[in-house]
C-alpha cells in the first residue's frame, strides 16, 4: 500500500477497538469450540474427526489472515497478543499451529506501517524539526513496524547510520482504552476471577505496558543491559543517541545481520547452537545476577550477526524483580538441580502457594514446574525441540482437564487458587517465549552450566 493510502494513526476509541475485535469472533468461534472439545474430551467417529479437521484447517487459515489484518491495523495490545501467538508454540489448537504461525509471523517485525507523514509529524513534535532537518538522511519508508512504533533508517549529521523508532500517534490512548476494556472484562468475572488474583495480574500488565510507552526509559534500559553484558562480545546491544531521543522517538545505532527466520533457514546447526547459548546468557545473566527480567523475547527482537553473535533490540518491556523474590526463585531452581526434592516441594508450597491438601492439583503443578526446569536440571547437553516448547503450554491443559471436567458432572470443578507472586506475571511470557525461540533454533547446549555461576551467586545491583 502506498504511503499516502496508509492511515495516519491507529484507531484509538474504546468502542471502535472493541468493534474490530468483535468482528473476528465469527471466525474464531469454530476454533475455540474445537479447543474446548479437546479439553472436555468430546467423542467423534474417525469419519467425523477427519471432516472436522478439514473444515478447521481451512478456517484456521482464514482466521489467521483476518487476525493479521485486524491486529496489524489496531497496533497496541491486540498486536502484542498476535505477536505472541505467532511464535509461542502451543497457543493455537494442536495440529493448527503452523497455519497460524506462518501467517501471523508477519506481525513480528512487519506489521502494517502508518503513513510517512504521520512519522514526520511525531518527529517534528518531539525533536522540534522535520526529519530532513534533524537527520542528514531520512528514509520515509519504515523497514520495521511493531506494536507501538515503526522504525526508519536515517543518517545523523555526524555520518552515523541509525535506526529511528517513532511511536504511533495516539497509541498511548489506544493502549489505555485496551486496558480499560480488559478491566471491564475482569470486573465481569470478578466473583470467580478475583479468587485467582485477576485484578492484581491486570494491574501488573498495565504498569509494564504503560512503562513501555516511554522511549526515554527504554533508552536508559538499553544502556543498562549493555553494562550488564559488558565483556561478552557475542552479545551486541545498539548504542543510543540520547540527544535524538525523547519519550516518543528513540534513535539508536543501526544493526545489520539477518532476522530469525533467515538465520534458521541458512545457518548451520553449530551456528544455531552457538546463537542459542548467547540468547540464554543474555536472558539469564541479567535475571539471576541482577533481577532484570527482559520480558519481550519474541523473534523480531534479534539480529543474527554470524556464529554465536546476536544483537538484541527493543528494551521497552522490562521488569525489575525484588531481590528477595529472586533469591526464592533461585533457591527452588538450585534444589531441583541438586535433586533435593524435599526442599523443592517446600518451596513449591512457600513460594508458589501450592496446596498439598489438594493432592491432584498439587501433584500436577509440581510435575509441571519440574518439566519447565528440565534445561536446568539436565546434566550435559539439552536440546530444545518444538515438542518440548508445546508441552510448556499444553501440559497443564491436557493433564488438568480430568480434574476440572469430571465424568458425570455438568459443571467444571474449579481448583483452589494458588498464590504465585504477582511480580512473576511476566515470567511465563519469558519462559514460554524463550523456549519457543530456542526450539525454533533446535538449540543444544549445556544450559545448566552456562548460568550456574549466576544462579548460585548473590543478587547484586546492576552496574
Amino acid at each position: 500500500m502506498a504511503s499516502s493510502d496508509r492511515p495516519a494513526a491507529p484507531p484509538t476509541s474504546r468502542l471502535g477497538r472493541i468493534a474490530r475485535l468483535t468482528a473476528l469472533a465469527p471466525r474464531a468461534l469454530p476454533i475455540a469450540a474445537e479447543a474446548m472439545r479437546r479439553v472436555t474430551g468430546g467423542k467423534r467417529t474417525a469419519v467425523q474427526e477427519e471432516e472436522a479437521k478439514k473444515k478447521l484447517l481451512m478456517n484456521a487459515k482464514k482466521t489467521a489472515e483476518a487476525m493479521l489484518k485486524t491486529l496489524g491495523d489496531m497496533k497496541g495490545l491486540p498486536l502484542k497478543f498476535g505477536q505472541m501467538a505467532s511464535y509461542i508454540d502451543g497457543l493455537a489448537p494442536p495440529g493448527y499451529e503452523e497455519k497460524f504461525q506462518d501467517i501471523l509471523k508477519k506481525l513480528q517485525a512487519k506489521a502494517p506501517p502508518l503513513s510517512a507523514s504521520a512519522a514526520k509529524e511525531v518527529v517534528l513534535r518531539e525533536l522540534g524539526a522535520q526529519p530532513s532537518e534533524v537527520y542528514a538522511e531520512w528514509e520515509e519508508e519504515p523497514f520495521a513496524a511493531a506494536s507501538i512504533g515503526q522504525v526508519h533508517r536515517a543518517t545523523t549529521k555526524s555520518g552515523e547510520r541509525v535506526a529511528v523508532k517513532v511511536q504511533y500517534p495516539g497509541i498511548d490512548k489506544a493502549i489505555v482504552n485496551d486496558l480499560k476494556s480488559l478491566s471491564t472484562l475482569e470486573s465481569m468475572i470478578a466473583p470467580i476471577g478475583r479468587k485467582y488474583h485477576t485484578k492484581e495480574t491486570l494491574e501488573e500488565v498495565r504498569t509494564v505496558f504503560m512503562d513501555e510507552l516511554d522511549y526515554s526509559r527504554e533508552a536508559d534500559t538499553t544502556d543498562l543491559f549493555r553494562r550488564v553484558h559488558k565483556g561478552d562480545d557475542e552479545i551486541v546491544i545498539p548504542r543510543i543517541q540520547h540527544s535524538l531521543t525523547t519519550r516518543r522517538v528513540i534513535t539508536s545505532e543501526l544493526i545489520g545481520g539477518v532476522d530469525y527466520a533467515t538465520f534458521i533457514a541458512e545457518a548451520t546447526q553449530e551456528e544455531k547452537n552457538a546463537a542459542g547459548a548467547t540468547i540464554w546468557r543474555f536472558m539469564h545473566r541479567a535475571l539471576y545476577r541482577h533481577g532484570l527480567l527482559y520480558a519481550d523475547p519474541h523473534p523480531g527482537n534479534y539480529r543474527f550477526l554470524g556464529g554465536g553473535r546476536v544483537a538484541f533490540l527493543d528494551f521497552g518491556c522490562l521488569k525489575v524483580l525484588p531481590a528477595d523474590l529472586m533469591m526464592r526463585i533461585k533457591a527452588q531452581l538450585i534444589a531441583a538441580e541438586d535433586g533435593d526434592w524435599v526442599e523443592f516441594e517446600r518451596l513449591c508450597v512457600d513460594h508458589l502457594g501450592l496446596d498439598p491438601t489438594e493432592p491432584e492439583m498439587y501433584d500436577l503443578h509440581v510435575e509441571y514446574v519440574k518439566m519447565l526446569f528440565t534445561p536446568f536440571t539436565t546434566r550435559g547437553n539439552f536440546k530444545y525441540t518444538k515438542g518440548f516448547a508445546r508441552e510448556a503450554v499444553a501440559f497443564l491443559v491436557r493433564n488438568g482437564k480430568g480434574i476440572v471436567f469430571r465424568p458425570g458432572e455438568a459443571l467444571p470443578n474449579l481448583p483452589k487458587p494458588i498464590n504465585i507472586p504477582t511480580d512473576m506475571t511476566f515470567m511465563n511470557r519469558l519462559q514460554w517465549g524463550l523456549t519457543s525461540v530456542l526450539a525454533g533454533l533446535e538449540a543444544e547446549a549445556n544450559f545448566r552450566e552456562l548460568c550456574d555461576e549466576w544462579l548460585r551467586g548473590p543478587i547484586v545491583p546492576p552496574p
